[in-house]
């Protein structure tokens, strides 16, 4: 399976969307970890949204669909309605 996911810190009051093939508790550890990047900033970072595609193609599709909104309150509604 290919995942789209979101993830969110209270430190930081952020979202971060992605995209993975292994599961979204395994990624969550690997950002969780010690490296560079951009959830490096915080350690309380908490699954928040999850969705499922067969394809690796229509999970990139719809993590960049999600990127590029840009909003905070529309990736608010999505996981409101989840």
């Amino acid at each position: 399976m290919n995942y789209v996911y979101i993830l969110y810190s209270s430190k930081l009051n952020k979202y971060y969307i992605g995209f993975t093939t292994i599961s979204v508790e395994e990624r969550l550890r690997k950002h969780l970890s010690n490296h560079s990047g951009y959830t490096s900033r915080a350690k309380d970072w908490e699954i928040v949204y999850i969705e499922e595609y067969l394809t690796k193609e229509e999970a990139t599709k719809r993590e960049k669909e999600i990127k590029n909104w840009k909003s905070s309150l529309k990736i608010k509604e999505l996981i409101s309605n989840n």
